[in-house]
């Protein structure tokens, strides 16, 4: 596994080649699922070692590392360059799998808002335990759900890929949010626009101005915070009964999606939030060319089905 940069770019790549080894339960869109279950409870040992669970014997969620991962903690984080053009390093860090839940049956627009903040309660502990070990600089915490979401089992669940590396788009969003903090000013505007999405005392989602998929949401908590941690408990349940809220209405849609959280690197001060990609249409010629998006969904009209006021 290695970490390797574009000739001229900033732009970085991991090359893997023994993610290709995973089960792919969900090649075909129609896929029975009838495969044995690496997930499912009488499986554990399928899996490896177990870092945590919740519950006893009959758990409800579960984590471990990755069978095939995309990371390897046994690898030189160091940057290197050879030959000018050649800059490259070990793909290093962790990579985990959270089984969010026994039932193969359930995917997570299926529990309740409860089950949600607990999820978020293991995030925030994964966050914390994995960004004190050695050279991890950031966490990145995301799910795939559906074949065009990248999901190759069926089995709910989510992965955390640890790293010595920041995200390029984190970075981004950090050195441009500003102080004081233009996400706040844009939560109060986006709050009372077309675009709003769902609310409550906590928390606001909206279809973001310049959505790039088919019915896109941000998830924000209306306090500026920078990270899973500085949530109070009741701010987030705020936040679980929201993403909820979105992944009900997702399911009507039958879509594929992911959603990946963005927190402050240290030293920076971004505001914490969730995004909602769904991936109801393929990117084709013209954004993989120009890395401009054509969105047939406008925000409004997305915002306008979360809000329930019209069909898809």
């Amino acid at each position: 596994m290695e970490l390797r940069k574009d000739y001229i770019l900033d732009r970085w790549v991991i090359i893997a080649s023994g993610r290709g080894r995973r089960p792919q339960e969900l090649r075909e869109p129609d896929s029975s699922g009838k495969d044995l279950c690496f997930f499912c409870p009488g499986n554990e040992h399928l899996t490896p070692a177990e870092i945590g669970r919740i519950g006893n014997r009959k758990w409800r969620f579960r984590w471990f590392a990755n069978k095939f991962p995309a990371v390897d903690i046994l690898g030189n984080p160091d940057v290197r360059t050879d030959n000018t053009f050649f800059t490259f390093a070990d793909a290093f860090g962790m990579h985990e799998i959270i089984v969010e839940t026994p039932s193969k049956k359930k995917q997570l627009w299926d529990l309740g808002s409860a089950e949600l903040a607990e999820l978020f309660s293991i995030y925030k502990g994964r966050i914390a335990e994995l960004s004190g070990r050695r050279s991890i600089n950031y966490v990145a915490i995301f799910k795939n759900h559906g074949s065009k979401g990248g999901a190759s089992l069926q089995h709910s669940h989510t992965q955390i890929i640890a790293t010595a590396f920041i995200p390029q788009i984190v970075q981004q969003e950090a050195d441009a949010s500003g102080k004081p903090c233009r996400y706040c000013k844009i939560i109060d505007i986006e709050k009372g626009s077309f675009r709003r999405c769902f609310e409550n005392a906590d928390a606001v989602a909206f279809a973001p101005y310049a959505s790039r998929f088919n019915y896109e949401v941000w998830l924000f908590p209306k306090r500026h915070v920078t990270s899973l941690a500085d949530l109070t408990k009741e701010e987030l349940s705020s936040l679980a009964k929201i993403l909820l809220s979105i992944l009900r209405k997702l399911k009507k849609l039958n879509a594929a999606y992911n959603y990946f959280l963005h927190y402050s690197p240290a030293g920076s001060d971004l505001h914490f939030h969730v995004e909602v990609t769904p991936r109801i249409a393929n990117w084709a010629g013209f954004e993989l060319s120009s890395g401009i998006t054509i969105n047939t969904v406008s925000p409004e009209d997305a915002a306008r089905f979360y809000r329930g006021e019209s069909e898809f």
